[in-house]
């Protein structure tokens, strides 16, 4: 019994797989793009693991003892801050020390009572916050002893306390991280890939090689296979990218919040399966309309505009815009992925995005067949996809 031939579109699309992963270019791109996530994650998990020491000089008991205080109270005002007293001599001294960054900062007291921090250039802001904070409260409980009170009843009342009704301060940062990382992620793929799958195109119609593949497979089935090779390898390489970003991301201080978001990068993945499918159709007919490389950059312009668009568009677009937005495709292949992961939107929400972007490739598939069918046989320049469209086979 004979095993049956595989359909030319299948042959095409594993042979776009296969030469593309022997391409050195994509090769090296791919692996240079892994690293870049790999090294911001690292950088990450390194400032949430360092510790921030600060040696701060002291020349009287008094100043000692307050600075004492501070290195004590740091650690529960600010994680990964330590703060060590350095004992001199005299005022000339810590100036000395100070002016020659052996320590960071001096605590002085004035005149008038109050204390006085010396740095030889600006502050560290949470140094500062953390010195601030300690003063303030060393002060005000010597105040309440001299005037025969408690701090607790002097500062009675005026506590002020937050409630957050929705999410967390670190998922609402792990959010707008998200965001962007995902509109950025959707843009240079389609970039990419998109603008391979084109000049893979318009190189075979210079070279006149695709009038040869064009006697023996018909035209539908080479363009159906190579939108769906490069669809295969777009989609492919973003999950890898999400798979090492979130395992990457739980080693930070965002951990506990990964397991949340897993599901919603799985939904960002099948928006990006529909929404690159939509778009390759339109590479591919840029391709077409081109006649050789020089051609390509003019051709395709009108499909780096919208992508642009997308970008800019889920990137910044907020309240009802956003909403609207995430149900207009291609906008909604990363609009609406971006509201799940703010949980601004519900599953049906996202089911009837998916169906509209899906209706939309669609429409482009049939678009794109007819053009592409009738443009890449003509070699004499450049056309305008309206030249295309009226072209007999």
């Amino acid at each position: 019994m004979t095993t049956p031939n595989p359909p030319v579109w299948r042959v095409v699309a594993a042979r776009e797989v296969a030469v593309k992963l022997k391409d050195k270019s994509f090769v090296l791109g791919s692996l240079t793009t892994l690293a870049i996530i790999v090294a911001l994650i690292g950088l990450q998990v390194f400032l949430d693991s360092r510790t921030d020491t600060h040696d701060i000089a002291a020349t009287t008991p008094e100043a000692g003892r307050l600075v004492e205080a501070i290195a004590a109270a740091a650690p529960e005002i600010q994680d990964g801050v330590e703060i060590t007293l350095v004992e001199e001599d005299d005022d000339g001294a810590a100036r000395s020390a100070v002016d020659d960054e052996d320590v960071d900062a001096w605590l002085t007291q004035d005149d008038d009572g109050g204390w006085r921090l010396v740095t030889k250039d600006d502050a560290d802001s949470t140094l500062l916050t953390i010195i601030e904070s300690v003063v303030r409260a060393e002060v005000l409980a010597t105040n309440a002893e001299d005037a025969g009170t408690s701090v607790a009843e002097l500062t009675a009342g005026t506590e002020l306390t937050t409630e957050q009704l929705e999410g967390n301060p670190e998922l609402s940062e792990l959010q707008d991280i998200l965001g962007f990382a995902l509109a950025f992620m959707f843009y240079l793929a389609s970039i990419i890939f998109g603008m391979t799958l084109a000049q893979s195109i318009t190189e075979e119609k210079q070279s006149r090689i695709v009038e040869m593949i064009a006697a023996a497979v018909p035209l539908r089935q080479l363009l159906a296979g190579k939108i769906v090779g490069n669809t295969v390898l777009a989609v492919a390489q973003m999950a890898i990218y999400v798979a090492i970003g979130l395992v990457g991301l739980s080693f930070t201080s965002f951990g506990d919040l990964v397991p949340g978001v897993t599901g919603t990068m799985v939904g960002f993945l099948a928006f990006f399966l529909v929404g690159f499918l939509a778009l390759s159709c339109l590479w591919a007919v840029a391709g077409a309309l081109a006649s050789r490389n020089e051609d390509l950059q003019s051709t395709s312009t009108p499909v780096t505009m919208l992508l642009m668009l997308v970008f800019l568009g889920s990137a910044f677009l907020e309240g009802r815009w956003e909403t609207i937005g995430s149900f207009i495709p291609p906008l909604s292949a990363v609009a609406m992925p971006v509201r799940l992961v703010n949980e601004d939107a519900t599953w049906w929400e996202a089911a009837i995005a998916l169906g509209l972007l899906l209706a939309l490739a669609a429409a482009l598939v049939a678009i794109a067949e007819r053009i592409y069918r009738r443009a890449l046989m003509q070699t004499g320049g450049k056309l305008s996809m309206r030249q295309a469209w009226q072209l007999e086979e």
